[in-house]
């Protein structure tokens, strides 16, 4: 495997993406379930994250520890989706920005095509991770990351709950040296650029519009 794909197999998150899986659980619990699941998988995507040390005073004494320092954050969401996974992560990070890309996939053609545009004006002196439940055909994931690029960013990576291998593909080909991070590589894409076994279409189920 690319040593840019990221699997994040922790057994919370496998126990969660089944009940994700499953075609019995209803909008609210799927909607928590990305909650949680976004938050679990936001450790390990800011593991690296710089540190700085500063001196502070316990109710015992006085010590050096450590605060995050650095590149501020911005999230990427990619509409509508996307925004499953903004609850989670911005427990985590509660200062970080937010930025949303609207993208649909013709249904003809499978490209997408860019309805909505909202940045931070100052994204090139940030951290950014792009958010999308789904990377399938791996078009639209592209597609942002090229317009995240256009922001003079350097510092990004890529978040998904599940991944096809035809999508990794795409992805990597056109971004290697964006890293992925991903609860699960599924089987494969379907006639309808689905992924199989896959949990559906992740806007419906979490925002019960299906």
């Amino acid at each position: 495997m690319n040593n840019n794909i990221h699997v994040i197999d922790h057994p919370l998150i496998k126990h969660k993406l089944t009940l994700l899986r499953d075609k019995r659980t209803s909008t609210k619990e799927f909607r928590d379930l990305m909650r949680e699941v976004s938050m679990l998988m936001g450790y390990e995507v800011m593991r690296d994250l710089s540190t700085e040390e500063v001196e502070i005073e316990t109710p015992l004494e006085t010590m050096k520890s450590q605060v995050l320092a650095g590149k501020k954050m911005c999230i990427v969401s990619i509409l509508r989706a996307g925004n499953g996974f903004l609850d989670g992560l911005l427990q985590l990070a509660p200062t970080a920005c937010v930025g949303h890309i609207g993208l649909y996939r013709d249904p003809d053609t499978l490209i997408p095509v860019e309805y909505y545009l909202k940045f931070p004006e100052d994204m090139g002196s940030r951290s950014v991770i792009v958010v999308d439940p789904m990377l399938a055909t791996g078009h639209t994931a592209v597609a942002a990351l090229d317009r995240v690029k256009d922001m003079d960013v350097t510092d990004v990576k890529f978040l998904c709950l599940l991944a096809s291998p035809e999508g990794l593909q795409v992805f990597q080909d056109a971004h290697p040296d964006v890293p992925v991070y991903t609860a699960s590589i599924d089987r494969e894409l379907n006639e309808h650029g689905y992924i199989l076994p896959g949990i559906g279409d992740a806007g419906d189920r979490i925002f019960g519009t299906k």
